[in-house]
């Protein structure tokens, strides 16, 4: 059996048990064992690293190092997690200058990355090595009724080198993957877009308008529902629809849904032990389509 330590990060235990749900169902019903490693923190995201990258990257490779002390890969769940972890894990093993000096900070609390790991995405754990033929012969409900507004979110795909998630240009993991299920998925005007996300707290109106955009283009795309990867995301186009109609009397009533969420109903999993009630915007209508 396959076994990877997960990386929850911050926002998923917090605001999103649907998606570790969803997550964690979705891989033991394909044979992946998840293993919860004590003492994990913050994964130091984005905006960290632009405020300071050193202690980004030292804190990243703090998480790193006691997956490489339990010999486990990390499958990360959340785009900006991942992209941390990632980025720092690639930086570290490239460069020995800066893997020395990460190194004498970490040695303060008895840690040392060796660059034994690697990081991945939930997709590419599923992609990689589960494949998509085992993923299809799994399905025991088609999608095949759906329309899905796959959205990608920023930190799965750039920094490309470093990541090597997918062509940050034409990726197609995503729609590969929805496809499996059986899913139609949708071409959209401004699909790598920015859904604002992490622009909230700092400017809200041009986070909600990025929303707005993207819910809009969806919309006239025929989505029945947008799936997403990031916890930002699914808050960003999920809650941001109550904004949204407060704000300019706008109804979109658009189900968001994580991939992990489709994929475990594809699989079978029965609805009601997947926290669907944490939605804003009740997925009642995808589920119907479904039944």
């Amino acid at each position: 059996m396959t076994k990877y330590a997960i990386f929850l990060g911050c926002t998923i235990p917090a605001r999103q048990p649907n998606y570790e749900l969803s997550a964690r169902k979705t891989l033991e019903k394909l044979g992946v064992e998840l293993v919860d490693l004590d003492d994990l923190t913050c994964c130091c995201p984005p905006p960290i690293q632009s405020i300071n990258l050193e202690s980004s990257q030292t804190i990243a490779a703090y998480n790193i190092c006691l997956a490489e002390e339990a010999g486990l890969d990390i499958v990360a769940l959340c785009n900006g997690c991942f992209e941390s972890l990632a980025m720092a894990n690639a930086a570290l093993k490239k460069d020995k200058e800066l893997k020395a000096h990460i190194n004498e900070v970490l040695a303060k609390v008895g840690k040392e990355f060796k660059g034994t790991i690697e990081v991945k995405h939930f997709l590419q754990v599923l992609l990689d090595d589960i494949g998509l033929e085992k993923i299809k012969e799994s399905v025991v409900k088609p999608l095949s009724s759906l329309k899905v507004a796959p959205f990608y979110g920023c930190h799965s795909l750039r920094p490309s080198k470093l990541l090597q998630f997918d062509d940050p240009e034409r990726p197609q993991i995503f729609e590969n993957l929805l496809e499996a299920l059986g899913a139609q998925p949708l071409e959209y005007r401004n699909k790598l877009k920015c859904c604002g996300g992490l622009l909230k707290g700092i400017s809200d109106d041009t986070a909600l308008s990025l929303a707005r955009e993207k819910l809009a283009n969806t919309s006239k795309a025929g989505a029945d529902c947008i799936s997403t990867l990031c916890p930002f995301c699914f808050v960003a186009l999920d809650i941001g629809q109550i904004q949204v109609k407060s704000k300019f009397n706008e109804v979109y009533d658009m189900p968001i849904l994580h991939y992990s969420e489709l994929i475990a109903l594809a699989l079978g999993v029965d609805p009601n032990e997947l926290a669907l009630r944490s939605h804003k915007v009740k997925a009642d209508k995808v589920l119907e389509k479904i039944a």
